[in-house]
Parts: C-alpha cells; sequence; structure tokens
C-alpha cells in the first residue's frame, strides 16, 4: 500500500516541494537544490531501500558530518520506516564498533571524511557500506521499479539517537516520527522565524537531535536552509549575512568562539534580516547572553532547553531573557513541566527537584534496555535527570543533574548553584564544579575555572565565601584555560572527575 496517510519526514518534505518545486531548499558548500530536487531525491533513497529489500523496523547506521546528502538519506528511508542510527562523526571505530552491534544495522551510509573510522568497522555490518559520493549515489540513482511505500506508524522509531556516554556506556534513544514533526510546528509556533520566506543556517551537527530539528524545520514551512560543513566563527558571521538568514541555531561553544573574534572581525558583517538567535545543548552563561543581546540586538535571543529523551522542554524569550537571570524559561508549546521531589511528589515553587515534562514530543524508549527506560519514566512523564525549580511565574532554572549532585559531610550540594556564584566575579567567563572523593568529607568540591587574564584565587574564596554557605565553598580551585566538552557543546565532567588525584 502507498503510504499516502504516514507522517514522515520525508512525506513532510515531499508535501511542501509540491507548492513550490522550482524554489531553493537546501544550500551546501556551493551547491543547491531545489524543492523539486530534494524531493525526487527523497523517494530515490526510498525506493533503493526498497529494492534493497531494506524494510520497515530494520536499523541502519549514518556516519557523516554535515553535508547535502544527509537530509535526503534521513528523509528517503524515514518514507519506509527504515531507523536511522544517526552515528557521531568524530567517533572512533571502537564506539562505532559498538553501536553497530548494539543497535543490529543493517547497512552503513558513510561520508568519505569517515572513511578510516568505517573501514576498521566493516566486519560489524550485516549488509552493505555505500560512500556518499561514490557507491552511494549510484545505489540511490539506479533505476528501479517504482514500488509502492509501505505505511509508516506515526509513534514508531524513526530514528536511534546515542547518547555521548559520558557517564558509561551510551545508550540509543528511539525517537519517533510524530515527534519529530510535532516538534518542527511547535518550533515555527514559539520562535516565529519557520515561513516560506524564511532562511535557516544550520551549523550544529546534524547528527545531534537539536541540530537536525533546528536544519529541517525550514524545509517544512517551505523557507529555505544553508548547511555549513564545518563551524568556523568568521565563516558563521559572514553566512550569516551573505545568506540573509533568518534564523540560527547555535550553542555555547559556538557563542564562545564567535566572542574570541577580535572586535573588529564581527564589527565587519551587518544582520538586517536575522529574526533569531537559537542556542540549547548545554547552559549559556548568562555573561554570554548579555554578549550576544548586545551584538546581535535585542528582540532575537531565545534559549532552550531540553534533553534528546523529552525534545525541547522550556524556551525564554527575547523579553525574558535578560530580566530573569541563568532561566530556560517557561515551557515549550504543548509541553508541561514537573518537579517532583524523591517522594514523586510536586515540590513547591522554588524549591528543587527533578525535572519532568509530558508532551507529544517525547522518545519511544532506550533501545534494548527496558529497565532504564522505566526509570526515565513516572506515569506519563519523562525526565532526563536534570535537577531544577520553578519560580513563582513558572520560569524553570536547571540547577545541574542528579547524578551530578555532590554530598560533602551528608549535605547535598548543587554545583550548577556554585557554578553561577564564580561566574558572577569579573573575569571569570566559565566555571565548572565536581566532587573528588575525600577520606574526611566524602566528597569536596573542586572548581575548575576558566578567566580572562590572572585570576586571583584569593579574590575567587572571599566571593564564594561571602554568597555561599561554608559547605558550599569549593575546597580547591584549578585555574584552567577551558573545560572539555563534545562536538555538541555537552560538558564532560567525567574528564575533569578523572584529571582530580
Amino acid at each position: 500500500m502507498d503510504n499516502t496517510a504516514s507522517l514522515t519526514v520525508g512525506r513532510g518534505i515531499r508535501i511542501t516541494a509540491a507548492r513550490a518545486p522550482t524554489k531553493a531548499a537546501l544550500h551546501c558548500d556551493g551547491v543547491a537544490l531545489t524543492y523539486a530536487e530534494l524531493s525526487a531525491r527523497i523517494s530515490r533513497v526510498a525506493q533503493a531501500a526498497l529494492a534493497s529489500r531494506l524494510g520497515p523496523g530494520t536499523n541502519v547506521t549514518l556516519l557523516a558530518p554535515n553535508c547535502l546528502e544527509y537530509i535526503e538519506i534521513v528523509a528517503g528511508l524515514s518514507d519506509v520506516g527504515i531507523v536511522v542510527v544517526t552515528a557521531n562523526a568524530h567517533m572512533t571505530s571502537v564506539e562505532l564498533n559498538a553501536i553497530l552491534a548494539d543497535s543490529d544495522s543493517r547497512a552503513l551510509f558513510v561520508h568519505p571524511a569517515c572513511a578510516d573510522v568505517a573501514a576498521s568497522s566493516d566486519a560489524s555490518i550485516r549488509g552493505p557500506v555505500l560512500s556518499i559520493g561514490s557507491s552511494y549515489d549510484q545505489w540511490r540513482d539506479k533505476d528501479h521499479d517504482a514500488l509502492p511505500l509501505p505505511m509508516v506508524a506515526d509513534d514508531s522509531t524513526f530514528a536511534i539517537s546515542y547518547t555521548s556516554g559520558t557517564t558509561g556506556k551510551p545508550k540509543g534513544i528511539m525517537l519517533s516520527h510524530r515527534s519529530r514533526i510535532l516538534t518542527f510546528l511547535g518550533m515555527a509556533a514559539e520562535y516565529g522565524c519557520y515561513g516560506p520566506e524564511d532562511h535557516g543556517l544550520a551549523v550544529a551537527p546534524l547528527y545531534h537531535g537539536g541540530g537536525f530539528a533546528f536544519g529541517v524545520a525550514p524545509l517544512f514551512s517551505g523557507g529555505c536552509c544553508t548547511i555549513l560543513s564545518s563551524f568556523d566563527p568568521e565563516q558563521l558571521l559572514s553566512e550569516l549575512e551573505a545568506t540573509c538568514a533568518t534564523s540560527v541555531f547555535v550553542v555555547p561553544t559556538h557563542v564562545s568562539a564567535l566572542f574570541s573574534l577580535p572586535d573588529s572581525t564581527r564589527a565587519r558583517y551587518r544582520y538586517p534580516h536575522l529574526k533569531t538567535v537559537i542556542s540549547n545543548a548545554a547552559p549559556l552563561p548568562q555573561s554570554a547572553k548579555e554578549q550576544l543581546v548586545a551584538y546581535f540586538g535585542e528582540g532575537r535571543l531565545f534559549e532552550c532547553y531540553g534533553s534528546t529523551e523529552a525534545c525541547i522542554v522550556s524556551n525564554i524569550r527575547p523579553g525574558d531573557v535578560l530580566r530573569k537571570r541563568d532561566s530556560v524559561g517557561l515551557p515549550f508549546p504543548l509541553t508541561e513541566i514537573a518537579i517532583l521531589g524523591d517522594d514523586g511528589c510536586p515540590v513547591a515553587a522554588g524549591d528543587k527537584g527533578v525535572v519532568y515534562s509530558r508532551s507529544p514530543y517525547l522518545f519511544n524508549g532506550y533501545w534494548n534496555h527496558p529497565e532504564e527506560t522505566a526509570a526515565a519514566w513516572h506515569e506519563d512523564w519523562v525526565t532526563a535527570g536534570d535537577l531544577g525549580r520553578q519560580d513563582e511565574e513558572g520560569f524553570l532554572y536547571i540547577e545541574g543533574r542528579a547524578k551530578d549532585m555532590i554530598i560533602s559531610g551528608g549535605v547535598n550540594i548543587y554545583p550548577k548553584e556554585v557554578e553561577t556564584v564564580l561566574e558572577r566575579l569579573p573575569g571569570v567567563t566559565e566555571a565548572v564544579v565536581v566532587g573528588a572523593p575525600d577520606a574526611h568529607w566524602g566528597e569536596r568540591v573542586v572548581a575548575f575555572v576558566v578567566g580572562k587574564g590572572d585570576i586571583d584565587i584569593v579574590a575567587l574564596e572571599a566571593h564564594c565565601r561571602a554568597e555561599l554557605s561554608n559547605f558550599k565553598v569549593p575546597k580547591e580551585y584549578r585555574i584552567v584555560d577551558s573545560v572539555p566538552r563534545n562536538p555538541t557543546g555537552k560538558l564532560l565532567r567525567r574528564v575533569l572527575r578523572d584529571e582530580i588525584d
């Protein structure tokens, strides 16, 4: 049967293409595709998959940095109900082998930039290895008898995104077709920059859940998207100006790089068409928010909070981004937020607890991990393990992760609270607090501090003692040039813990 009623990414783009087939849809590295061309490629991918006997529910892996083919592969396979494992393009062969084996992938789509890693993993694949630019192109463009597309259930799994593995073995997070598509529509409602006349700039990795959502959302509304194949801060500014972009999605590491450029470099560019700058993937320091507003202008900066499991949970809008310091805003459209205590009951406004949400965007569970899936749910609410609080107006504040909480002398210490105090000291650009084993206290508080120029540890100590209870004051300060993060900007606290003797 034909999937005319299926709610898939591929079908959504094909419907949009029918409205304006000659309009530009995608740009990347000097190559452009119209909606008609993109739609045709998506259809050819779907037909090639059917001819290869890759059917609904089959898992395949895509290993690629940002490229023009990324969206057509994911969208075309979605039309057939094939589940795409969106692998981190920077992973090692050991990591790739583990994911291929865990996901039971029956094909590997690989970009030439990842060829060496893939070559070491061929034995783990129970199917073809298709290289973008050569064997993949031949596979996609081979003539096939047109077969009807299968019906794909809206709530079936569309993609599997593996966690970064910063705290143990990575888990595959299963995302549904319905979740992704409703997310695009929620984004259009919330951000006001996803319409037929809009142009998005995709700089975050497409293999990341947020990067993919903000890269594909423009295509569901008939807009255009320029994909940057790699990140360079000045190139980002140049493309914002040259493409007349109306939106850009960035992570905090991008923001840091932008403001590491000379003032004279940033001053060369103008963005009269830019409506929206959206940040996500890791908390954006309040000082960085102030820099962004000062540079791009008021009325443009949004910061959203979420997780791969729950999608976008909250969003702070431009009118509140400076007024509500360190907040990540109010619930995203169609989303409810609850802060639950250890007893599973809601806590009072201002009190800390575990952040849960419920919405149409929630994940389908962890691949082959039923116990951990059950642990993430409380009735029909989901958590990614973050701690937070809501104020009297309902604004959400993230206080860190439950597993990162430090217990010193039998007292709970929330790293985010200490980090926020440290980052208020002039000259400190970022602070990360972790717990280290201590024979007396159980754990002691250790602060890693990044700053401009020389940082006076005595001043750090005095500043903390003036604002924090004694048991929260770090026992040790380490001045560092930077803190470790993965390519999407997620902080790698475990690396810092491992550095402590």
